[in-house]
């Protein structure tokens, strides 16, 4: 597979990862080279080993320049060590690259692979980049973490532009939303709005939404009514694997991850340390993911040749481990066992299962560049401000009477919450307290505050000897409040 990319080669980058990925990705390019994939290949170490080289993410500088030239990434899971100090890999390059979006088809099998739900088609697409997985975590009383959830109208806007897209490019006829917008009105809220614009831009295509705690529930029940879901991240993150498992084995489940320049193929699970090197690994998710690859790359009939020769092993009863059924497995699998059961088997199609065709059509690049509209900048007025304080020894009144002083001529302390919830004015006397207090201070007239009024608030309860550990400036976006009220309000 190796040679030059101007004589038709595409260049991609390998890693074959830690646990049992240097064993599938050695399964998975062995049938690449068997299917006469036209690929140049450069590999990459990355994950555990890099790691303990004092790589904090877990690749090497110059590693990102050759993903970045070769634009093409198939990768094999890795580990993370365990403790402070090392972030996910993962979502590194995921971030890093700009793949905005993860894109993971889950498939029963039925019969051959066991399953409840025999009529189960639907593909999960996930925003990449955003949510609660930027990573931004404080810890800031003795009792209280946060990690902030960040969603922009921008990122909204390019996930669910692209499902669409995937919809139309690929036949599907139904995208479904995935939101906890009854909670999460601002950030959730955004993101169904969103969903509905762009939904009127393609009327051919059936649009719904579910909240995602009884939409999880109706994929595990009845998976059959979902065709394409587009959701945020850590949701598509949970959901993704509820949805491979429950197709027979989240072992069977390979993922894309696209961008406008760059993109990455990869199966959905872990590096499985404890089956590591006992040659029993299943190498499905990765090849599924590098077919996934050849769609993108512009090479459908080897995407084509492999993924029918797959369904023809799995229906023939070759099966790891994993997935392996008295009833309808012939032979359980070593994984070099069904790789060579799976070469065997290209060039045919499979008889039960149903045969699978691509065309350049069928491209992810073809969705690349997806537009954003860019809507007129809103009328932002300064109204307020929370103040985060940490405290454990004044009551909830004690703490109201030193700040009401504090707002001066031009605010108010409008209520005091904990966690969220009312606990001044009219507080419940059973409500649980934490030493992390939220007082909301607002202008008493119509007129938009100024910075320096804050500076002001913040000196005048500094002089109180209150600990402020966070403040979060409260504004109006064209007359309507950027910010959530407290439970109970």
């Amino acid at each position: 597979m190796n040679g030059n990319s101007t004589n038709g080669a595409v260049p991609i980058t390998v890693a074959r990862g830690d646990g049992i990925g240097p064993e599938i990705m050695e399964a998975t390019l062995a049938v690449l080279e068997a299917a006469k994939a036209r690929l140049d290949i450069t590999e990459i170490e990355i994950g555990e080993a890099m790691f303990h080289k004092g790589y904090s993410a877990g690749i090497a500088p110059e590693s990102w320049d050759i993903l970045r030239k070769n634009k093409v990434f198939l990768k094999a899971p890795i580990t993370t060590p365990q403790g402070g100090g090392f972030k996910s890999l993962n979502v590194t390059v995921r971030k890093g690259l700009g793949l905005y979006s993860n894109v993971r088809p889950c498939v029963s099998y039925d019969p051959f692979v066991t399953t409840r739900h025999s009529d189960m088609d639907v593909v999960i697409i996930r925003e990449n980049e955003e949510d609660l997985y930027a990573g931004i975590e404080y810890r800031q009383t003795d009792d209280v973490y946060q990690c902030l959830k960040l969603i922009s109208r921008p990122g909204c806007e390019r996930i669910c532009r692209y499902a669409f897209e995937y919809a139309r490019t690929n036949h599907r006829k139904k995208v479904t939303a995935f939101v906890k917008d009854n909670i999460m009105k601002i950030t959730d809220g955004i993101f169904h709005q969103v969903f509905d614009e762009v939904a009127a831009d393609y009327p051919e295509i059936e649009a719904d939404h579910l909240i995602v705690d009884i939409g999880a529930a109706r994929i595990a029940d009845t998976p059959e009514i979902f065709d394409v879901i587009v959701t945020l991240n850590l949701y598509g993150d949970i959901i993704s694997d509820i949805a491979a498992q429950i197709t027979g084995s989240v072992g069977l489940a390979g993922s894309a991850n696209i961008g406008d320049q760059s993109a990455m193929f990869e199966a959905i699970h872990g590096s499985a340390p404890p089956i590591a090197g006992k040659g029993i690994a299943n190498p499905s998710g990765l090849l599924l993911a590098s077919v996934m690859m050849l769609t993108h790359i512009g090479q459908p009939d080897v995407a084509e040749a492999i993924h029918n020769g797959w369904l023809t092993a799995i229906e023939r009863g070759s099966h790891t481990g994993d997935i392996f059924d008295r009833k309808y497995s012939k032979q359980r699998c070593t994984t070099k066992e069904f790789t060579a059961a799976l070469i065997d088997c290209l060039g045919e199609k499979p008889e039960t299962l149903t045969p699978v065709s691509y065309s350049a059509k069928s491209a992810d690049r073809n969705q690349t560049g997806i537009r954003v509209t860019v809507p007129a900048p809103a009328q932002k007025d300064l109204v307020g401000v929370d103040v985060f304080i940490d405290n454990r020894e004044l009551t909830t009144d004690e703490l109201a009477k030193q700040l009401v002083s504090t707002g001066g001529d031009l605010m108010n302390l409008q209520v005091i919450s904990n966690r969220g919830t009312k606990v001044w004015p009219d507080g419940l006397p059973e409500t649980f307290c934490s030493d992390h207090w939220r007082c909301r201070f607002l202008a008493k007239g119509d007129a938009p505050l100024a910075t320096a009024d804050l500076i002001g608030l913040y000196s005048r309860i500094d002089g109180t000897g209150l600990d402020v550990i966070k403040t979060e400036n409260l504004y109006n976006f064209d007359g309507r409040p950027g910010f959530s009220a407290a439970q109970g309000s």
